[in-house]
């Protein structure tokens, strides 16, 4: 028998008992005796309540212990490991992750333009839970919000100039520059349009497809086929009844790992740059104390989102976000080279489009270092994330067409992320050649949006909403994160105890602390990287198992 009832009336109290809300309307169940939550342990302790998936809560906690004991007390022995693992992932394999995310994009946007974009997450009659603009800052958010303040600056201006230093090639003949592609060397408008494309590319419609691939394959199987919030329901169509099983617990416990570590690393990354702007700005010790006393205070505020929930906490959080990045934005492109900004934004989606093919090319790159290094790189890291953003992304879009959700999860943060690296890459690389100002190029990542703003009038208030955006955009991740991975080990369960949140909120901020005094940062990234390759292979059945489920679903 199935596990819900196809009663819209039914959805409250389905949510109660199964952890799920059932379709509303016609939609076409999964035939199974499992129900969601069956395996879990459920009691309450000292007044605290837990509902957790035994097998995958013990065994998630134990492997990461054992990490971090390992990367803290054999760090020397361990990070040469962990870097061989990493040069054969993206030396190796770097064909595989580019070829791989092709894909993605192209089904993506093949079902936008298909009948099948007609299904409804949730069933036929479902309608969205939240509001467009609620939903665009949850989306935009919890997938990239962080990195485009990381890396908006520095990426355009590196790509830019490796391309304007040309083609160096070694004593075996091999490539040994970073530049994209053929370089443009000495040609400044080339350089220019080449390292925006090339930063395009790695922010716009791939790692948004590896985010929607996930994302629908996991709304699909839950709110419309009645199965638990979690990564194994993706493989049902290809394991059938054998997912509720050991291989299903793997592939759980693989998406926790990948989760944690990924949040815990990003902390830590986001606590250097928020350090780093405090001393810029303020003469803050730029130490791991503070980093320390960032983390908890990231970690204590979260903790507060968690406790509020979606709607209440992490969308709030989410939108104060938007309103912050719009405003940096409005005032960058406002008191920056606007014309040059204007024009810039659509000719370097021209480049995009025009340098794509051969951007997006997995087979004889002669750009090897950019291609595995900078590619297979962001290919590789995007996908570690994707339990967590297509797991959250999933959450927030019940009641939303396929085509609906494709275009907005695709094409809204695409846009967003051109006009930003417009913006922020553009004026840097303006200071660069038309001012000769040097002091971005010279400067520490963590410090080069801030050498920028530096440049520009109204400084200090500029530099400490770009610290205040690094923190909060952390914040959203790390509460959103935590939904997620509680998602996870409480079986699939939405409306799990509170305390377990807060539970895998703390963890997190105690990882990364853990990490940061340890010096095991770099070592952790590069980990994670690694489980890249694996959910490769989940996202490639997860595009099978999309189709599969669409074609069964009735289109209202």
């Amino acid at each position: 028998m199935a596990t819900h009832s196809n009663d819209p009336n039914a959805r409250e109290g389905s949510q109660g008992s199964e952890g799920i809300p059932a379709p509303e309307g016609p939609a076409n169940l999964i035939d199974t005796d499992y129900v969601i939550g069956q395996d879990n342990i459920a009691s309450s302790k000292f007044g605290i309540d837990f509902d957790l998936h035994g097998k995958v809560f013990t065994v998630s906690s134990l492997v990461i212990l054992f990490f971090v004991i390992i990367t803290l007390a054999l760090q020397d022995q361990v990070s040469p490991i962990f870097d061989a693992i990493f040069g054969a992932l993206t030396g190796n394999l770097s064909w595989f992750f580019l070829l791989a995310a092709n894909i993605f994009v192209v089904l993506s946007v093949a079902l936008i333009f298909t009948p099948l974009g007609k299904v409804r997450i949730g069933g036929a009659h479902a309608t969205p839970d939240f509001s467009y603009a609620g939903w665009f800052a949850m989306l935009f958010a919890a997938g990239m919000g962080i990195g485009l303040m990381f890396y908006g600056v520095s990426e355009p201006l590196t790509h830019f100039g490796t391309a304007m230093d040309g083609i160096s090639v070694g004593e075996d003949g091999v490539r040994t520059d970073w530049s994209p592609l053929g370089a443009a060397a000495g040609d400044t408008e080339g350089a220019i349009s080449l390292g925006m494309a090339a930063t395009i590319f790695h922010w716009g419609l791939h790692p948004w497809g590896i985010y929607a691939v996930v994302a629908l394959a996991l709304a699909l199987f839950s709110y419309n086929k009645g199965l638990p919030l979690t990564m194994r329901s993706i493989f049902y169509p290809i394991l059938g009844e054998r997912v509720w099983g050991w291989p299903g617990h793997v592939i759980d416990i693989l998406a926790v790992f990948a989760t944690l570590f990924g949040l815990a690393t990003s902390l830590g990354l986001g606590a250097s740059q928020a350090s780093a702007g405090l001393g810029y700005l303020f003469g803050v010790p730029d130490t791991n104390t503070t980093m320390v006393l960032l983390i908890m205070g990231i970690t204590i505020v979260a903790l507060g989102s968690v406790m509020l929930g979606v709607d209440k906490g992490v969308q709030r959080l989410s939108q104060i976000n938007m309103v912050l990045a719009f405003l940096l934005l409005a005032f960058v492109v406002a008191v920056g080279p606007t014309l040059l900004i204007a024009t810039g934004f659509f000719e370097n989606l021209a480049a995009y489009v025009v340098n794509l093919p051969a951007l997006s090319n997995p087979f004889g790159r002669e750009d090897a270092n950019f291609s595995q290094g900078w590619t297979a790189f962001y290919w590789a890291w995007w996908i570690s994330w994707s339990p967590f953003v297509g797991m959250f992304i999933a959450r927030v879009s019940r009641g939303r067409s396929v085509r609906e959700f494709l275009i907005a999860v695709l094409l809204v943060p695409s846009v967003v992320s051109v006009l930003w690296m417009t913006a922020f890459g553009g004026t840097a690389i303006d200071q660069f050649v038309t001012d000769g100002f040097e002091g971005v190029t010279e400067a520490a990542l963590e410090i080069q949006l801030f050498e920028m703003l530096g440049q520009l009038p109204l400084t200090a208030i500029t530099s400490f909403v770009g610290i205040v955006l690094v923190m909060v955009f952390f914040i959203t991740s790390s509460d959103s994160g935590s939904l997620v991975i509680d998602s996870i080990t409480a079986g699939g369960k939405i409306d799990a105890p509170k305390p377990q949140r807060v539970f895998w909120c703390l963890i997190e901020g105690a990882i990364a602390i853990a990490l940061l005094l340890g010096g095991g940062l770099t070592a952790l990234q590069t980990a994670v990287i690694t489980t890249g390759l694996p959910f490769t292979l989940v996202l490639l059945a997860a595009c099978y198992a999309i189709v599969k489920g669409l074609m069964s679903e009735p289109r209202g």
